[in-house]
């Protein structure tokens, strides 16, 4: 066989083929290569020049008299090209020729095999070491880590301990991105305590790692007091304090504190603005999001795919369609995540058609594979567009379709909330007796909602008693009983579980709705009176009050869940937090200028009627986020077609 078939032998053997098999490819080359009249080359020539190819044959021409400086050359090509086959060679030259590697060597060898996906290669090769430094301890753990295999380099990490390798900053840092969960933290708790005798926490890597295995734990505080410990800060540990605000939907911490890093000349990448975006998201501060998205482009950012599905995130929860839209069409490339942001901003805004025809789409291109999320998505996007029969149909595809994907709780709650909606209560507790999981607080919560939308006092009662077991400290569920009760004109009950809540001393999430006008957000709460501008704002609402009445409006005033008399509630309706925004608003913005306000809780029906009053008589487009999904609000008619 020739030369050149032996190394085309090679190059097509088994990616993760044994040190016997290298050894015989290596033995073959090596004799054939003796007969060529080359004369020996320089390997750090033929490397420079990148022709790693021409350096490998050299090296078995070389034979034995290779040493440390063309095996150094060689390993170091093979690390930058991710050249794992060509690497195989060179460490099995090393055992033909019965080569010990240096401890140097040995770690380049982990690294290329870690960096090339071939964990047990580099455990095999780090396990022969008989001497390791901190260096080859450190690329393991980071092996481990990269990779996902947590626990794996936690052990690892134990056993430097033991081995009385003392960690450096660069250990420290890997080894702290593998603390997740709960046992991950209380061991990321004692690794800080290493740290902090070993005075490395105000290393900028370290701390960066520190603060960002607090915020992943939702230990925001303990994260901040990390970062402002940090006698300096790069774009990696700003970007990490924002971005925990962010998952712990402290929206307007995140914003304010980039506001302050940027005056203080703070440097971002497009993971810094892809994590600001998501507060923005949050907060639905379309003027904020524009900024951002100016800014990226005028900085010429390179515009990676999480940037772009971070601004189309943004984009629909800012409800801006037409922009989010624009972007999913305009990327190069997509993934499922651009798809199922897009899906997922369809949804949230009751398009249940569109949701429909993007999910084809996707189907018909068949460049990127559905997952949970995006069944999800659909199965939502046909819940809040009232599709029943479409949903039910999009669940029985992905049960007996060729996709691979198992049904998980997620989707059932998704047809039990679809049910629930479209008023099948029977229906939606008769598939939560038959599912294969135990329900969740959650689906029991959406039938509830339904049992009070629908008026299902039989199955809500049940359904209540079921929650007030499962989540006693959860709020919601007293309230939507009690809700439940107040419709059905049953005040003893409700008396009796608003007395439970104080017994158990539950409190509910007050409704909170905010507005945002010239860059700054403005934030209500029910019948508020922090507002600066609180006496112009009541004065206002009731002066719509009468205008609306006027025009046909009607005070749904079977919101109020007091037994009071009908001057009472009309009042407690006027303090809606909603009402409170959208009169701040109409007193504050120019005639014709679109109204956007977001609350934290379900809209209730007489807010949305209401809602509808200000756009039909002031002209104006309304636009309300709810914690559910997106009003929008023209001539008097919403989008959802009062279905919520």
């Amino acid at each position: 066989m020739k030369l050149l078939s032996y190394i085309d032998l090679f190059l097509h053997c088994p990616k993760h083929a044994n040190a016997s098999i290298l050894y015989q490819f290596t033995r073959q080359l090596t004799t054939l290569s003796s007969f060529l009249p080359t004369k020996p080359t320089n390997l750090n020539v033929l490397c420079t020049k990148g022709q790693l190819q021409r350096a490998l044959l050299e090296m078995a021409i070389q034979g034995p008299e290779i040493k440390f400086d063309g095996y150094n050359m060689l390993l170091n090509e093979c690390v930058n090209k991710r050249a794992v086959r060509e690497g195989q060679r060179v460490h099995a030259h090393m055992i033909k020729t019965c080569y010990l590697p240096p401890v140097y060597l040995s770690t380049r060898l982990i690294i290329l095999y870690t960096k090339c996906e071939c964990l047990g290669c580099a455990r095999h090769v780090f396990d022969e070491m008989r001497e390791r430094n901190v260096v080859s301890w450190t690329a393991m753990i980071s092996g481990y880590s990269q990779r996902g295999f947590a626990s794996e380099a936690l052990h690892l990490f134990v056993q430097m301990l033991r081995s009385d390798t003392e960690p450096n900053e660069f250990t420290f840092a890997t080894v702290l991105s593998s603390c997740t969960g709960f046992s991950g933290f209380e061991l990321g708790r004692q690794i800080h305590s290493h740290i902090f005798k070993r005075n490395y926490e105000n290393h900028i890597f370290v701390g960066s790692s520190l603060l960002d295995m607090y915020a992943k734990a939702g230990r925001i505080h303990e994260a901040r007091g990390v970062f402002e410990c940090l006698p300096e800060r790069d774009v990696v540990s700003c970007t990490a304090i924002i971005s925990g605000y962010a998952q712990l939907g402290l929206d307007e911490e995140a914003l304010e504190l980039f506001c302050r890093l940027q005056r203080e000349g703070m440097s971002s990448n497009y993971v810094t603005y892809a994590s600001l975006l998501t507060a923005l998201s949050g907060l639905a501060a379309l003027d904020h999001g524009k900024q951002v998205h100016s800014h990226v482009l005028r900085c010429e950012l390179p515009f990676y795919v999480v940037l772009q599905n971070s601004l189309i995130d943004m984009y629909s929860k800012c409800g801006n369609l037409n922009y989010a839209r624009k972007i999913f069409n305009n990327m190069p490339v997509r993934t499922v995540i651009s798809w199922n942001a897009m899906l997922v901003g369809y949804s949230k805004h009751g398009k249940g058609i569109e949701v429909v025809k993007l999910f084809k789409l996707m189907r018909e291109e068949n460049k990127v594979k559905p997952d949970s999320v995006t069944f999800l998505a659909v199965l939502s996007g046909c819940s809040h567009g009232g599709l029943e029969d479409k949903g039910l149909e999009m669940f029985d595809e992905m049960m007996n379709g060729g996709d691979e994907i198992e049904a998980g709780i997620e989707h059932y709650g998704c047809v039990i909330d679809l049910l629930g909606r479209a008023g099948r209560v029977e229906e939606a507790f008769e598939l939560i007796k038959k599912m294969p999981f135990e329900p969740t607080a959650a689906i029991w919560g959406s039938l509830l909602g339904a049992c009070r939308v629908h008026s299902n006092t039989n199955i809500g009662e049940f359904v209540g008693c079921r929650l007030l077991e499962i989540e006693p400290e959860n709020a919601g569920n007293y309230v939507i009983l009690s809700n439940l009760y107040a419709s059905a004109g049953r005040w003893e009950d409700v008396r009796n579980v608003r007395e439970l809540m104080m017994e158990k001393a539950v409190i509910k999430e007050p409704g909170r709705s905010w507005i945002e006008l010239d860059q700054t957000i403005h934030t209500f709460y029910a019948s508020d009176r922090s507002h600066p501008r609180r006496e112009e704002v009541f004065l206002k609402v009731r002066e719509l009050l009468v205008k609306f009445k006027e025009s046909g409006y009607v005070p749904d005033q079977s919101c109020v869940l007091y037994d009071v008399d009908e001057e009472q509630k009309e009042k407690i309706l006027l303090g809606h937090s909603e009402k409170l925004a959208l009169a701040f608003g109409l007193i504050s913005t120019s005639e014709g200028v679109p109204l956007r306000v977001i609350k934290n809780l379900r809209i209730c029906v007489d807010c949305h009627n209401f809602a509808k009053f200000v756009s039909k008589v002031y002209g104006r487009q309304v636009s309300i986020r709810d914690k559910n999904r997106f009003h929008h609000v023209a001539g008097g008619i919403c989008s959802c077609g009062d279905y919520w």
